[in-house]
């Protein structure tokens, strides 16, 4: 496919609706936070559709253990002193760099999950507020979390709520503030809302299967609160689609549309794995574990992706069994 000028960009884009056409166009995208959990599969997938990635890190010789030279060799590393040359020119960008947040929060881990957040976002923007117009990026895709809401056992939130008042939701307005400093309207801006993402080797299953594997599984606290869940997978195809669709604009939340209650969770993942889930973890253990840190998981929150379900997003897991059975056979 012959190179697209930045005028027939425009118009291509314009047209990206047509799933073909999506299909065949060939992107340029920069990411913060390659090497993690979500990024690591999101440059699987782009390098596998014939895209150029471009990976922003802070440590060359650690994205190149996680992206060898031979399985990537179109791939661009660049550690901060250079992110500025691989923003600018790129198609897209996707910011999902932050420190893991499943963990006892202390003044200085807490001033770290904020930092490391809104200091990267805000260097994302530096670089693309000063790239010239025809150089800056058509769209911005950049992690939020559906800690924005804070937290309920009965209400139900979707992107037009409000924020809520606990450290989490401080930290998702900052992040997001940070993100939408763009001086102009050229570069699209996407904000993602994640929920709990969900894959066998990452985030809170590899946190999970090791304890019902030995018989201690069980639901943590009351098993009363709600999980907002998400397959990797699904959140991916959102990321894609956010690049590539111009009618992705905006918050969405990166959850599937079928929260469900802690019991429930560990219920499916005990008999996944043929395991009991009889063996609950009482609140306050979890608080003399995490501190302050222990919201994450005994206080939850049921949030619906009502944007992603207007524009008409196809969800490969919907619900939470089939989501566990393609994880824990993958």
């Amino acid at each position: 496919m012959k190179a697209l000028t930045v005028s027939s960009t425009r118009v291509f884009m314009a047209k990206c609706t047509d799933k073909k056409a999506q299909a065949d166009y060939k992107m340029i995208v920069a990411i913060t936070g390659a090497t993690g959990f979500i990024g690591s599969r999101l440059v699987e997938r782009l390098d596998a559709d014939g895209h150029q990635v471009r990976v922003l890190t802070r440590s060359v010789s650690k994205a190149r253990s996680v992206f060898p030279e031979l399985r990537y060799p179109n791939l661009e590393v660049a550690e901060e002193a250079n992110w500025t040359e691989l923003i600018q020119g790129a198609t897209g960008v996707v910011n999902l760099a932050g420190l893991p947040i499943s963990r006892r929060w202390t003044p200085e881990v807490k001033a770290e999950i904020k930092n490391s957040r809104i200091g990267v976002t805000a260097k994302v923007l530096e670089a693309i507020n000063a790239a010239p117009k025809e150089l800056k990026p058509k769209v911005l895709v950049s992690s939020s979390a559906i800690g924005y809401y804070g937290t309920s056992e009965s209400c139900a939130f979707d992107e037009a709520s409000p924020s809520g008042k606990d450290y989490l939701a401080e930290v998702c307005r900052e992040w997001e503030a940070a993100a939408q400093s763009l001086d102009d309207t050229t570069t699209r801006l996407v904000l993602i809302r994640n929920g709990i993402v969900l894959a066998k080797d990452g985030g809170v299953l590899a946190q999970m299967v090791p304890i019902f594997s030995i018989f201690a599984g069980g639901p943590l606290g009351s098993g009363k609160q709600w999980i907002s869940w998400v397959h990797r997978d699904d959140l991916v195809s959102l990321i894609m689609e956010s690049l590539s669709n111009p009618t992705y604009e905006g918050v969405i939340n990166g959850t599937a549309p079928n929260p469900v209650r802690m019991n429930e969770m560990c219920d499916r993942i005990g008999a996944m794995l043929g395991r009991p889930s009889w063996l609950p973890v009482p609140e306050f253990a979890v608080r003399v574990l995490l501190g302050e840190g222990a919201i994450i998981v005994l206080e939850g929150q049921r949030v619906l992706p009502k944007k992603a379900q207007e524009l008409g997003f196809t969800y490969k897991y919907r619900f939470i069994s089939d989501a566990l059975k393609a994880s824990f056979s993958a």
